[in-house]
């Protein structure tokens, strides 16, 4: 169903879609998500579309926000914040429970709570847990509104970077050697953890990559180049989350390809390949996005790698249920060979993050790239996906 054949009661005038941005969570990339949000609503094209800013803070409030773009910035090496941008220290905004009902309604302590009006669809730009797991999925599932990206099934799988890799090879997706270490496992003996790294590392090298299992942005992760340094790479990795995942690391060209659902299915666009950047040990939360280490667009393959890395792409999508957009990241062996590192089903999505870029160079600009997530999720049926 299109923005402009939404339905309307006898006599009821036109009223415009409305598009709830909501952004910040409780993960630690709290910060990007508010970025994200920001150029999502300076693109958001306001004679199409009302907009309602949501943001939910760190502690978990859903906050009624400015619509202020211009302050959702990076800016003097710092991230926002939504309390940076919350209308109240205690409003709380509340979703409706009742799918025949899309009613947002706003409260305050000793207030009578605000109606907010109907929400027609969601675009939800969080990163990591509680936002881009499927929980905040599964909570737009249970009231009936339409949303932007993945279901709850992909949305999970995408998350948790060990059950994406067992999807894949299940698909027959090359995925790079990795080792799972589970909450339990450390709590029951950690000597024996560092045991089986150490072991992992004798048979495919130094340096290992320690990381959450499920966290992006490459918040937590560490580059280990020997045991000395192991202890505290865990340690960092835990503080984001109790599961770890250790990689070996691969050597080879970081290639990223972004994929876009249309009408006619999911479409690859031109791949991007991300160089080593100059003053950082790999491609870490600074060289991303304090520092904006530029990537190559198009990355300068031949023809062929372009076509395979494209058909992987597509394939990874398809392979996790992935709806709207994923950004698919893998690299490109010294031996010749794609192997799939993980996908991202909200990836950045700053006009300078590399899913918009590498669109941008496949003939769809920001807005409307926008426009078009948007317009997919008002057309796609409410319920199971």
């Amino acid at each position: 169903m299109s923005s402009e054949n939404l339905p309307q009661s006898p006599g009821q005038t036109f009223r415009k879609p409305r598009v709830a941005v909501v952004f910040g969570g409780r993960s630690s990339e709290h910060g990007i998500s508010v970025v994200t949000a920001g150029a999502v609503l300076r693109a958001i094209d306001r004679t199409r579309y009302e907009v309602l800013p949501i943001g939910i803070t760190q502690d978990g409030r859903w906050a009624l926000t400015a619509d202020a773009p211009e302050r959702m910035a990076i800016s003097e090496r710092r991230t926002p914040s939504v309390d940076d941008l919350a209308e109240s220290d205690e409003g709380v905004v509340v979703l409706p429970v009742d799918p025949a009902n899309r009613e947002v309604v706003y409260s305050e302590p000793g207030s009578v709570p605000k109606a907010l009006g109907e929400v027609d669809v969601v675009f939800p730009v969080l990163h990591g847990p509680y936002g881009e797991d499927g929980t905040l999925q599964g909570l737009l599932e249970l009231s009936g509104i339409p949303y932007v990206g993945s279901g709850v099934l992909a949305s999970a799988v995408g998350q948790d970077k060990e059950y994406m890799k067992r999807v894949f090879t299940s698909f027959g997706l090359a995925v790079g050697p990795y080792l799972v270490i589970r909450p339990r496992e450390w709590r029951g003996d950690e000597s024996a953890v560092r045991a089986r790294i150490v072991e992992f590392a004798a048979e495919h090298g130094w340096p290992l990559f320690v990381k959450p299992a499920r966290a992006g942005s490459s918040i937590g992760i560490t580059k280990v180049d020997g045991p000395a340094a192991l202890d505290e790479a865990l340690a960092e990795a835990r503080r984001h989350d109790p599961k770890i995942l250790v990689e070996a690391a691969l050597r080879g060209r970081e290639i990223e390809c972004g994929v876009l659902e249309f009408e006619d299915g999911p479409r690859a666009s031109v791949p991007a390949e991300i160089p080593p950047p100059q003053e950082h040990a790999y491609y870490d939360f600074e060289a991303k996005y304090i520092d904006s280490t530029p990537g190559i667009v198009p990355a300068p393959l031949t023809p062929e790698e372009t076509a395979e890395v494209q058909r992987l792409a597509v394939a990874a999508f398809e392979a996790a249920s992935c709806e709207g957009l994923v950004r698919a990241d893998f690299f490109l062996t010294d031996s010749g060979d794609f192997v799939i590192n993980e996908i991202n089903t909200m990836p950045g999505f700053t006009p300078i993050s590399m899913y918009p870029q590498m669109w941008e160079k496949s003939g769809v600009g920001y807005a409307e790239l926008v426009d078009r997530l948007i317009q997919a999720a008002l057309d796609r049926s409410t319920g199971l996906r």
